[in-house]
């Protein structure tokens, strides 16, 4: 579909509607992202859920925004006064906490300008994680018909994507009686009377920010098989069960999404989420008993086994030439992104349980390399200001950008602890980026660093400035030459962890009892906890 040649000359009015509840904080970028519209012809209004905080206040910084405000009835409510009021030709629902990018509305608006009969167009989007800067572009191409497609699962994603035509929203309403789910309820039902439209352009930012109600799985999981058993596929059941398939997508991915946070808990956390384990039980047996061997099973039964001994060692290797290879009889790996799509990188177990170990450290004014991911992770209430050093501007959260080996732009003596994960072999001039470090910690102050030791080279935009491997006595004899105060120094790993790793194995393939299994001899991570001398 293309936009018609007349598209700037006619130009319907869209009405932009914002639902909001307790949501002040971030009303500003969603308003904002509507003013800034390269589409001129648009009302927008802010529909207040009852909010208690200083939504209105927001608002009234914005003369030219309607605000309407109802005692709090829920999203339904507060999208059905929004089509009460608006005057629009084509109807955008926009969350508080969401945003538009500039052509939004004109992209959409040029989809429906010549197709009266289509009820909505909806686009692509990006969700961005506001917590650690990273962004995902969510763009799904159709296969088949929309509304075959919506059984199986909800393409649009995200609402904010959407422009509705103002006659079909005259004839369906969102439904109160449902407290998530909604908007995929609406467009199941448009969809199997009228047609709709997709296209892969960007339209919106969906922003994930911790408060949103799509993290609850287990009640986005029950809404969305409460939708879903109110329509059915008969008519359209020749090329297969949509429904059915539909209502597995539904529990495969919340069930996934969900194992997913869980394993990142202790074993003791991990049994608390009640609702969470449930669901796993009921609708995915198999993945909750993996998650709970990774998690403490496996490490409770391999404690009660003793230590091998040397000699049993050696009777347990096979004959020469009788070595069973099994699934590494392979020159190709597994995984050539470090086993991330397997369940993430062996050597971040190691990473991550150091960073835990000297958690105490991150505290105070933290410097990190990249993102601040792990500050923000192991500091927690302990940080009193993130910053982050990014070699360029591609990350537009960074407070310093340059390099670490040359950074005239840190101050000296300003930082409590310095996070430098995965970085120094990427940096050619390694020995100045380790005095970039001494020079700007304040006296007292922390590094935390750890370095690939053996490793497969990245096959990514990184894999040209992959100059360094390390050994525990290189990066001893480096870190002497500045840190003559406190320097803890430790390898990681064993020949099977290397190897699970060279071969891109994910982390949770190995149990922690054997990734815990220290061979000096094979240094997949080193790491270096390091005071500067105290003046």
């Amino acid at each position: 579909m293309t936009q018609p040649s007349n598209f700037e000359v006619v130009q319907p009015l869209v009405s932009v509607v914002i639902t909001n509840y307790n949501h002040g904080k971030y009303l500003p970028k969603a308003i904002d992202s509507v003013l800034s519209q390269t589409y001129t012809n648009y009302e927008a209004i802010v529909v207040d859920d009852g909010s208690t905080d200083n939504s209105r206040s927001v608002v009234e910084n914005y003369p030219t925004i309607k605000y309407i405000y109802q005692e709090n009835q829920g999203l339904s409510a507060a999208r059905n006064k929004g089509i009460e009021v608006a005057a629009g030709e084509h109807l955008v629902f926009l969350d508080a906490d969401d945003w538009l990018y500039d052509n939004a509305l004109s992209i959409n608006a040029g989809y429906l300008s010549d197709e009266d009969t289509v009820a909505f167009v909806s686009g692509a989007h990006q969700k961005i994680n506001i917590t650690n800067g990273t962004s995902v572009t969510v763009s799904f191409k159709l296969e088949q018909k929309p509304y075959q497609q919506l059984l199986q699962g909800n393409y649009i994603g995200m609402h904010a994507t959407v422009m509705y035509q103002k006659w079909v929203l005259q004839e369906f309403k969102f439904d109160t009686g449902l407290k998530s789910c909604e908007d995929y309820d609406m467009y199941l039902r448009i969809a199997k009377k009228y047609p709709v439209i997709h296209h892969q352009q960007i339209i919106a930012a969906y922003v994930h920010h911790g408060d949103n109600m799509s993290f609850n799985h287990p009640f986005m999981l029950n809404s969305a098989l409460k939708v879903l058993s109110r329509f059915t596929d008969d008519d359209v059941n020749a090329n297969g069960d949509y429904k059915l398939k539909g209502i597995q997508n539904w529990k495969n991915y919340y069930t996934l999404e969900t194992a997913l946070i869980l394993e990142k808990l202790p074993f003791k956390k991990l049994l608390e989420q009640k609702a969470s384990l449930e669901m796993l039980y009921e609708h995915n047996k198999s993945l909750l008993y993996r998650l709970l061997i990774k998690k403490g099973w496996q490490a409770m039964k391999t404690k009660l086994k003793s230590a091998v001994s040397s000699r049993s060692y050696h009777i347990n290797l096979p004959p020469v030439y009788h070595v069973n290879l099994g699934d590494l009889n392979r020159t190709i790996p597994f995984s050539t992104q470090f086993g991330y799509e397997r369940g993430g990188p062996v050597d971040r177990f190691y990473i991550e349980k150091f960073l835990a170990a000297n958690s105490n450290s991150v505290r105070g004014r933290v410097l990190e390399i990249g993102d601040n991911e792990y500050t923000l992770t192991f500091g927690q209430a302990n940080i009193v200001q993130s910053d982050i050093l990014h070699i360029d501007d591609s990350n537009p959260r960074a407070t310093f950008v340059g390099d670490l080996s040359n950074a005239p732009i840190l101050p000296d003596n300003s930082f409590d602890c310095i996070i430098l994960t995965q970085t120094l072999h990427l940096i050619y001039n390694y020995q100045d980026a380790i005095k970039t470090c001494y020079r700007v910690l304040k006296p007292g102050g922390s590094l935390l660093l750890t370095v690939p030791g053996i490793s497969h080279i990245a096959q990514d935009q990184w894999g040209k400035y992959w100059y360094w491997s390390f050994t525990d006595a290189s990066l001893k004899r480096l870190l002497k030459e500045n840190f003559a105060g406190e320097t803890v120094i430790n390898t990681h790993g064993n020949v099977l962890a290397a190897t699970a790793f060279l071969y891109g194995m994910g982390r949770y393939e190995l149990n922690e009892a054997t990734l815990n299994s220290h061979d000096p001899h094979y240094q997949v991570i080193i790491t270096a906890a390091c005071k500067k001398t105290k003046v």
